[in-house]
């Protein structure tokens, strides 16, 4: 028991040292950035299938919005409601392609750029979940939450945070982003996209600055996906 225990303290200390010397060689304003929505049948990790997922990429502090793109699932699981939040009715999902297809498209921007998602925790679950679930050979992926770096600075302000404070709507109202079409995946991973760009101007991050300038807001992390 204790030999595990310090092999995996071991391995989760190499990780860390990895991602801290990866992160060193990426210079924020030359990184490629992704961002990553998914729309879900429930907030349950353990039962929730993925619905739609949408992505844009940008680089260099803009946004290429012919990288944009967006997938509706064909699923026949419960959709509880789902339908009422997302508009994604069971006629429509059944239209939609399997979720093997989506991955595959998703994999390349998966190993080539830095993800960006709101809520990473729950987001990265989902896609674990389906990488197994389709079998898709393992990736190992650095990704940055927004909503993580919502909170680090909220925390420097509040002692007790405001309800809700930490939404993606609220977030981009706090630094005067305009409102966008919610719980739609591609408006969301690019309204996600915009918030990142514009935390880096509230952070004072300088032009010349690398990844690592990012570890002290335990927003930056590193996660396999699937082949387990």
């Amino acid at each position: 028991m204790i030999k595990r225990l310090l092999k995996v303290c071991a391995q989760t200390f190499t990780s860390k040292a990895k991602l801290k010397q990866r992160l060193r060689e990426l210079d924020v304003y030359n990184t490629s950035f992704t961002a990553v929505d998914l729309e879900l049948t429930s907030l349950n990790p353990a039962t929730s299938q993925i619905t739609s997922l949408g992505y844009v990429s940008g680089a260099g502090g803009r946004i290429d919005l012919s990288t944009a793109g967006y997938h509706v699932i064909n699923t026949d699981a419960d959709l509880g409601q789902s339908p009422v939040i997302h508009g994604l009715t069971f006629d429509i999902l059944q239209k939609g392609e399997n979720l093997a297809g989506a991955l595959h498209a998703l994999k390349p921007l998966f190993q080539q750029n830095i993800l960006v998602f709101h809520n990473a925790r729950l987001d990265l679950m989902a896609l674990n979940s389906a990488f197994e679930q389709c079998a898709v050979p393992k990736l190992e992926v650095i990704y940055i939450d927004t909503l993580q770096l919502a909170l680090y600075q909220l925390n420097k302000q509040h002692q007790v945070l405001p309800s809700n404070s930490a939404t993606l709507s609220v977030c981009r109202q706090r630094l005067d982003l305009p409102a966008f079409n919610e719980h739609n995946a591609l408006d969301d991973a690019l309204a996600t996209l915009q918030l990142f760009l514009a935390q880096l101007t509230e952070l004072g991050i300088k032009k010349e600055a690398t990844l690592d300038c990012l570890l002290h807001t335990k927003a930056v992390g590193y996660i396999q996906l699937g082949g387990n």
